[in-house]
């Protein structure tokens, strides 16, 4: 399967809700580094998986109402603890949805899988991987 995997990042706030998380349960900030990758069976016509300028933008227009953000004052994630994990899946979302809706370019809804991980730090990083 053919793949093409683009990079972005952004920086949050957030806290956890359960003892599980230690002192993580207090305010605290993540700059993220996320890598979306995008798999088909085939090359378009244009001998391309993605146009990856337009994936660029497209991952860039997810991560702006979250960038600089703290994600306990987003409504959309009340009740919810916006671990890495979350995030990469809430991510996955959003590009799947862009790829089913033709947002990712004529070639967009031929692909069949995305996966996005988050790298949090050096040594830690989570990740979401599922069909379109």
């Amino acid at each position: 399967m053919f793949h093409v995997t683009v990079r972005d990042h952004f920086m949050i706030a957030h806290s956890f809700s359960s003892e599980v998380f230690g002192p993580a349960q207090a305010l605290h900030g993540a700059t993220y580094v996320v890598d979306a990758t995008f798999w088909r069976e085939s090359l378009d016509e244009d001998d391309l998986v993605v146009d990856i300028g337009r994936a660029s933008e497209v991952l860039a227009e997810l991560l702006a109402p979250l960038n600089y953000r703290n994600l306990d004052e987003i409504e959309a994630f009340e009740g919810r603890n916006t671990t890495t994990e979350f995030l990469a899946g809430h991510i996955h979302s959003g590009l799947a949805r862009a790829a089913r809706d033709g947002d990712l370019g004529p070639g967009g809804r031929a692909i069949a899988r995305i996966g996005v991980e988050l790298s949090e730090s050096h040594v830690a990083r989570a990740g979401y991987e599922g069909p379109v």
